[in-house]
């Protein structure tokens, strides 16, 4: 491995292992209400060690007899979520490369079992590892899940490695539910380089274009844009910009499915709706739609039926939110 990319590592590692000794406030988080789940008791330290700049447990995602995998443990807060839904032993598998890390969440989550007379440590399986290399089977998991982790690797090894990691270990049909900051325009190469920077969170973001680019051609041949809000400001005068930059935070599930002949199916929270004197509407391409009913639709759908030129199919705008029930 080249000198700059293990002394980039070094410098993650360093960062969450300070994190892990002492709970860092302003690492990466963005403030979130905690969220009620009955019986579901969580220790303040799993909110105080939250690293991360969404959630990824989101109920369609939840089956009690899969297995999940969470990439990045923190203070495992979302493995305890996780493991609410599975309650069995190695129902959770959590990866974390950084000791000082996995030896804060196994506390944490001991103190979990305390309150929680439903929970059992058991459910939860803590493993060294890291992204690049999860040390997970082939096409054992089910529903894997990392939050506030891609953005701080580069483009051209890591972030393609990380991600094809993922896609070995699902199972078809698996799912990948991810939470990254995103940027509204590229952020400048110096801020990219400084190791510091994007350790924290702060300067590896892509834009949305070139995320959801990434993981199409992981292969990936489904992806849902769930939730899409502000994350964090590079004011002009810290950063030396030319102007403010806002930095987003994404929620994405991506489909371990075929890659369709006609390309990937992106669903960012488009729907179409059919306002003719008909029942139904058909595009002979298996899209039935109903009269005035919307129908969420992927973008690769919306752009074709926009094509057609019909006054009477209105395609709405991406509202960034999609929660299912789509064309494909």
């Amino acid at each position: 491995m080249p000198s700059d990319t293990a002394s980039y590592h070094d410098t993650v590692r360093n960062v969450y292992r300070d994190a892990a000794i002492t709970p860092a406030a302003n690492l990466c988080c963005v403030p979130q209400a905690p969220r009620y789940l009955p019986g579901l008791h969580i220790p303040d330290i799993m909110y105080d060690m939250n690293y991360g700049c969404g959630t990824t447990v989101h109920l369609q995602d939840m089956r009690h007899d899969q297995t999940a995998m969470y990439v990045g443990v923190g203070g495992g807060l979302e493995a305890l979520q996780l493991a609410y839904f599975c309650r069995r032993p190695g129902g959770v598998i959590a990866i974390d490369p950084v000791a000082e890390m996995r030896e804060a969440a196994a506390k944490n989550i001991a103190l979990a079992a305390e309150t929680n007379d439903w929970f059992d440590p058991s459910f939860i399986d803590i493993r060294d590892g890291d992204a690049l290399h999860l040390g997970v089977d082939d096409e054992t998991v089910d529903f894997a899940a990392q939050n506030c982790l891609f953005n701080i690797f580069k483009t051209g090894g890591d972030l393609e490695r990380a991600l094809g990691e993922i896609l070995r270990v699902l199972k078809p049909q698996g799912r990948l539910v991810m939470s990254d900051p995103v940027t509204t325009r590229p952020i400048p190469q110096r801020l990219q380089d400084d190791e510091n920077l994007r350790a924290a969170c702060i300067s590896g973001a892509l834009t949305l274009d070139e995320y959801l680019g990434q993981i199409v051609s992981a292969g990936f041949g489904a992806i849902e844009v769930r939730s899409r809000k502000p994350y964090r400001m590079l004011d002009a005068r810290t950063y030396e910009l030319d102007s403010d930059l806002l930095l987003e935070t994404i929620e994405v599930a991506a489909f371990k499915t075929p890659m369709p002949d006609d390309g990937p199916c992106i669903f960012t929270g488009r729907d179409a709706i059919y306002t003719g004197p008909d029942e139904t509407f058909n595009d002979g391409k298996g899209h039935l739609l109903h009269q005035n009913l919307p129908m969420p639709v992927c973008d690769k759908t919306a752009q074709a039926l926009e094509s057609l030129g019909r006054e009477d199919l209105v395609i709405t705008e991406s509202t960034w939110h999609y929660q299912g029930g789509g064309c494909c």
